[in-house]
């Protein structure tokens, strides 16, 4: 469906113009789960099937706090004496880590 690569385009353009203007904003606007919003209702309309849904959503609860280390090298990145990109990478190599490590030991959820 178009729509859903229009909206996510919308948001990315929205963020990076208010995170110019006040980060803390652009933060919020970032923070809110609004893909997943839209992922759902997507996957609801195609499947209806409140099981396949159900099982998305504690897949993501358990995947959302795993990626947050991408976070922290950009956070403190200045603190550190790491520029944008190295802080971008390390930061993607450790949700990587903390990702890979959920989906070789943690248990999929079937119900």
């Amino acid at each position: 469906m178009w729509w859903r690569a229009v909206i996510a385009g919308l948001i990315v353009a929205g963020v990076s113009e208010l995170s110019n203007r006040n980060p803390r904003l652009g933060a919020l606007l970032l923070s809110l789960p609004i893909i997943s919003i839209i992922a759902f209702i997507a996957v609801w309309t195609k499947e209806q099937n409140i099981e396949t849904t159900a099982r998305l959503a504690r897949e993501t609860l358990i995947l959302v706090p795993l990626g947050l280390p991408f976070f922290v090298p950009l956070a403190f990145s200045q603190r550190i004496g790491l520029g944008f990109w190295s802080a971008f990478a390390l930061g993607i190599l450790l949700a990587s880590v903390t990702i890979s490590l959920w989906f070789v030991f943690g248990e999929e959820s079937t119900k």
